[in-house]
């Protein structure tokens, strides 16, 4: 099984190219593998090969990222229902969801949408209270308030090819950012500056604030059903502020927590680590 096991494509009902991943034996429970901004399936090719012989692991590129099409209008809601199609088209039931990053507002919509079929969460640097979000989001807070094309620009200073490479390295110590490989986020930049994908980012911006208008609610969720869940959470996380780890806990008091010493994208130096902890929660699980 080689470490990144080929794409492929399946066409949704509203037209568009769906790229995604698939290994192991679609008779296992599902792991739902769900990136992150500015990735793709890629994010997870160093924890795909160790874990596809404890589940059917399904990779996806959400719309508008890595070989996936963009939707005509971006919005968590819309990738959580192209998600859902796929599931549906490769029969998928029972899952386990990993949350990271822009994949916390579509796998939590999942989760929540068809609570009886979660078997688990994976938290991976995956924000879902205020607590995740310090001074460094007051211009974006602000961009909600007031959408003026002033506040827009300041919000979206990350789309430049600086700040899709201090998704992966800003915050890490020296070390830790040695062991990275830059034509990750070379290509990262590639894809972002192909026809429609600003326009998914900008989208998604103003989607965010309306998730973060959902935390009660995903709060409610999480205490009331309380789906086994494992946390590997990158200590040096520059977006997320480590004080969301507790509130996760709080939410979530049986969930297994380990903080190990990467970045916000973790898998590219910790992927091993994070595959073993992965797996080891995977077997534990009831049949």
């Amino acid at each position: 099984m080689p470490d990144s096991p080929a794409l492929q494509n399946l066409r949704l009902s509203g037209g568009t190219e769906l790229a995604y991943r698939t290994a192991g034996d679609s008779r296992r429970g599902a792991l739902i593998l769900l990136h992150g901004l500015p990735n793709s399936s890629r994010n997870f090719r160093h924890v795909i090969e160790p874990l596809w012989r404890s589940a059917f692991v399904v990779a996806p590129d959400f719309p508008g990222f890595g070989d996936s099409e963009p939707l005509p209008n971006a919005t968590f809601a819309g990738f959580a229902d192209a998600i859902e199609e796929l599931l549906s088209h490769l029969g998928v039931e029972q899952r386990v969801i990993y949350l990271h990053d822009f994949g916390a507002p579509v796998g939590l919509q999942l989760a929540m949408r068809a609570p009886h079929r979660v078997r688990g969460l994976i938290v991976q640097n995956a924000n879902a209270h205020q607590s995740g979000m310090d001074a460094q989001w007051a211009a974006t807070k602000e961009f909600w308030a007031a959408p003026t094309p002033e506040n827009e620009a300041a919000a979206t200073a990350h789309l430049s090819f600086e700040g899709t490479r201090d998704t992966y390295i800003r915050g890490a110590p020296p070390d830790v950012v040695a062991r990275m490989d830059p034509r990750q986020w070379e290509e990262d930049w590639r894809v972002m500056r192909l026809p429609g994908r600003m326009e998914t980012q900008r989208s998604l911006l103003v989607d965010y604030g309306r998730y973060v208008a959902q935390f009660d609610e995903i709060a409610a969720y999480l205490k009331a059903h309380r789906p086994p869940a494992l946390m590997v959470w990158g200590r040096h996380d520059a977006f997320f502020h480590i004080a969301e780890v507790q509130s996760w806990l709080a939410d979530l008091p049986r969930m297994e927590a380990h903080i190990l010493d990467g970045a916000h994208l973790l898998l590219e130096t910790h992927g091993a680590k994070a595959a073993a902890l992965i797996g080891d929660f995977l077997e534990s699980l009831p049949a």
